[in-house]
C-alpha cells in the first residue's frame, strides 16, 4: 500500500469514524432500537419507535436513490444486489438474529450504544458476537453456512434491487423506475411513519431523520468519495478503505469480526482500520458523548448467571444469523433497504419474524412463571 493509498484509507476511516459518532449520539438520544420496536409492539401496542425505524428507511431509501439519480454511486457494484437471491440465507439468518438480539438485549448498533452507556453487559455481547460473526466468517459456523444453507439460492435474470426487476420486466428506464420504487417503498414508509401522533415529537422524529442520514453519508463516502476508477496497481476500479472492497454503508456484523481481527493481527501491517471498523468504534463514542453529557453514563452488570448465559447465547446467535444473512437490523434493515434490495426485505421480514416469536416466547414463560 503506496502512501497516497494510506491517506486515501486513513481519510475514508475517520469519516466512517465521524458518521458512527453521529449515529450513536442520535440513537442515544432518541432512544433508537429495532428490538425494542418490535417489542413495544408486540407487548404494548406501541408503534412509535417502529416508526422511527421505519422513517428511517424512508430518508435511506431515498437518499440513497438520489445518490444514484445524481450519479454520485451505483448500487450495482454494493454487497447487496447482486443477481444471486440468497433468500434462505436471508430468511433463516434474520430469523436467527431475531431471536439472539431479543436474548442479547438488542442489537449490533443498540449493543454499540449500550456500551458508550456504560454496559459491561454490552462489553460481553460484543465480544461473543464478534467471535461468532468471525467463526461463521472464516471458521467451524462458515462451514455449515456456506455448504448448507448459502447454496439454497436463486438466479435472477437482472440485479435484485427493485428498480432493475421493474425496468427489466416492464420494459421501463431504471431511473424512472427508481422514482417510482422510491415513492412506493420510501414514501410510503415516511407517510405510515408520519401519520403517528407520538411519533411527531422532536425526539424520535429528528432521530430517525438523523439515523437515516448516516446511511446515505456512508453510501456517499465510500461509494463516491472512496472511489478510484484506476487503482495505481491493479489498473482496476477499487473502493477505498472497505473490507469488501466494494461501497459500503453503516453495517455492523463483519465491523465486529474485523475489530475482533484487527486486535488479535495487530501486527500484520495489512490489517488496517478500515470505514466499517471506524463506523463502529464511532458509535461507541458518540453514545459515550451523548451518556455523558446528558448524566445518564451508568455500569450496568448482570443480575445473575441466567442472566450471563442468556446474553452470551443471544450474542452468538447473532454473530451466526447476522453474517449469514449478510446483514444485521441496521446493514440489512437500513443499509441494504436503501438499495431497495430483495434480500434486504427478506432479511428484514426475518429478523422481525424471529424477534417477535422470541418476545411470545418470553411472555408465554413469564406467565408460566
Amino acid at each position: 500500500m503506496d502512501d497516497i493509498e494510506v491517506i486515501a484509507t486513513t481519510t475514508i476511516a475517520w469519516m466512517g469514524a465521524g458518521i458512527g459518532m453521529v449515529f450513536g449520539l442520535a440513537g442515544n438520544r432518541s432512544n433508537f432500537c429495532t428490538m425494542g420496536a418490535v417489542a413495544d409492539i408486540v407487548n404494548m401496542g406501541s408503534w412509535t419507535r417502529m416508526r422511527m425505524w421505519l422513517f428511517a428507511i424512508a430518508i435511506a431509501i431515498i437518499g440513497t436513490g438520489a445518490l444514484q439519480l445524481g450519479g454520485f454511486i451505483d448500487i450495482a457494484k454494493t454487497s447487496y444486489t447482486g443477481p444471486n437471491l440468497m433468500w434462505l440465507s436471508n430468511l433463516l439468518g434474520g430469523a436467527i438474529f431475531g431471536v439472539g438480539m431479543t436474548l442479547a438485549g438488542g442489537c449490533g448498533a443498540k449493543t454499540l450504544i449500550r456500551l458508550g452507556g456504560g454496559s459491561m453487559k454490552a462489553l460481553i455481547v460484543f465480544t461473543f458476537t464478534a467471535i461468532a460473526a468471525y467463526m461463521t466468517m472464516r471458521g467451524l459456523f462458515g462451514v455449515w453456512r456456506v455448504s448448507l444453507i448459502d447454496p439454497m439460492a436463486m438466479a435472477l435474470p437482472t440485479h435484485q434491487d427493485l428498480p432493475s426487476l421493474v425496468a427489466h420486466s416492464g420494459g421501463m428506464a431504471r431511473d424512472t423506475a427508481l422514482l417510482v420504487m422510491m415513492a412506493i417503498v420510501g414514501g410510503g414508509a415516511a407517510v405510515f411513519a408520519l401519520a403517528g401522533r407520538d411519533f411527531r415529537r422532536a425526539e424520535p422524529l429528528l432521530g430517525a431523520l438523523v439515523i437515516g442520514l448516516t446511511i446515505v453519508a456512508g453510501w456517499y463516502v465510500t461509494g463516491h468519495l472512496g472511489f478510484v476508477e484506476e487503482h495505481p496497481q491493479t489498473l482496476d476500479e477499487a473502493f477505498i478503505g472497505t473490507n469488501s472492497g466494494r461501497a459500503e454503508s453503516l453495517s455492523f456484523m463483519g465491523p465486529y469480526a474485523y475489530t475482533l481481527e484487527l486486535l488479535v493481527l495487530w501486527t500484520d501491517a495489512s490489517r488496517i482500520v478500515t470505514f466499517g471498523i471506524a463506523s463502529a468504534l464511532g458509535v461507541i463514542v458518540g453514545s459515550a458523548l451523548a451518556a455523558i453529557s446528558s448524566g445518564s453514563f451508568r455500569i450496568e452488570t448482570f443480575r445473575d448467571a441466567p442472566d450471563l448465559g442468556r446474553h452470551i447465547i443471544g450474542a452468538v446467535l447473532m454473530g451466526f444469523g447476522g453474517v449469514t444473512a449478510v446483514g444485521c437490523t441496521i446493514g440489512q434493515g437500513l443499509t441494504g433497504v436503501s438499495t431497495l434490495a430483495v434480500g434486504s426485505f427478506l432479511t428484514f421480514a426475518g429478523i422481525v419474524g424471529g424477534c417477535v416469536a422470541m418476545v411470545k416466547w418470553e411472555y408465554w414463560r413469564a406467565m408460566q412463571d
